[in-house]
């Protein structure tokens, strides 16, 4: 058995409308598995896990103030792993252990805990893009999505106080790999020498501090994207970016503001590496982070553009706190 960190397994939010947060999730294309007045608890296709919970001190410390994350559970594919992940991890801040894996905080005061996986294999039919060199769709269309039904919790985005101090503790004590990076501003990071191109996303803002991005669900294709998105639209929610095409990762993407804290974004066809994958230098900047992306997003119903607003250029992530909405 190949012993690794599989991905994310569960994220655990806090926030103050749960109302909300379950018409959200659910239009996102969740399953919800279980309500109370103090938590929700949704599904992804393969079995990913996204709590939320009403703010209460027996959650994990929170890093940043209202809504946000306050657990990222890792899956790992065996016992044994596990074991590992308890020696490497036992001198840490907030070093636990129990029935369902183990935990501490990493550098940023984030709550992370390691379990066995309960991800489930999922076959699902996509969408084949015929290019000039290979045709691999013949006499079919490309799928129609009316709205999208995530397949699991790809990765996730978090500003922090120190990046190289906590990329070092991911490398070093949690054996992640770097895949790409902003030199002393972020660091892309997968949990596994093969696989998507990240995992986890750090980044560092000029005024450094600790708090939530983004978490990213995997959809089919780029036409699970779209249809995933003009639904959302249609509902009502906001659109942060999107759709648009990461030139690092190659994902296509589509970003929605989240009540239960932070951006919570669509992608898919992202890059996918191994060992042999030389790690890259990028310098920040806006056609580095997006090849191509619609600001505000597309009308659901009349599927064009919603908005162009000047006043709000194409920035990169650390620098979109200095433009005043």
């Amino acid at each position: 058995m190949n012993h690794r960190i599989v991905g994310i397994d569960q994220i655990t939010y806090s926030a103050d409308d749960l109302d909300a947060c379950r018409a959200f999730f659910l239009d996102w294309g969740l399953t919800l598995h279980e309500a109370s007045p103090s938590r929700l608890i949704f599904h992804t296709l393969n079995g990913c896990q996204v709590a939320v919970y009403a703010p209460s001190e027996n959650l994990p410390p929170a890093i940043e103030p209202g809504p946000t994350l306050r657990e990222v559970v890792w899956g790992v594919s065996s016992d044994a792993m596990l074991i590992t992940m308890a020696d490497r991890l036992r001198d840490k801040p907030g070093y636990c252990t129990g029935y369902d894996g183990v935990s501490c905080l990493d550098p940023n005061g984030l709550t992370i805990r390691f379990e066995r996986t309960r991800r489930q294999p999922v076959v699902l039919e996509c969408g084949a893009m015929n290019t000039w060199a290979a045709k691999p769709r013949v006499n079919q269309a490309s799928p129609i999505y009316e709205r999208a039904t995530p397949i699991e919790i790809g990765h996730v985005v978090f500003f922090v106080k120190d990046v190289e101090a906590t990329a070092r503790f991911y490398t070093e004590f949690c054996g992640f790999v770097m895949s790409d990076c902003y030199p002393g501003r972020g660091v892309f990071l997968r949990c596994d020498a093969s696989g998507g191109h990240h995992d986890l996303f750090l980044l560092q803002l000029p005024q450094a501090r600790a708090g939530l991005n983004h978490v990213a669900f995997t959809v089919r294709d780029i036409h699970e994207v779209f249809g995933g998105g003009l639904h959302m639209a249609r509902c009502g929610w906001e659109t942060q970016l999107g759709p648009g095409r990461h030139p690092v990762s190659s994902a296509y993407f589509w970003y929605f503001k989240n009540p239960a804290g932070g951006l919570i974004e669509y992608y898919a066809d992202e890059d996918q590496l191994d060992e042999r994958w030389q790690p890259r230098e990028f310098e920040p900047g806006p056609t580095v982070f997006a090849e191509w992306a619609i600001d505000g997003g597309i009308d659901g119903n009349t599927r064009r553009q919603k908005s162009l607003d000047a006043a709000r250029p194409g920035l990169f992530p650390t620098d979109q706190s200095a433009v005043k909405p």
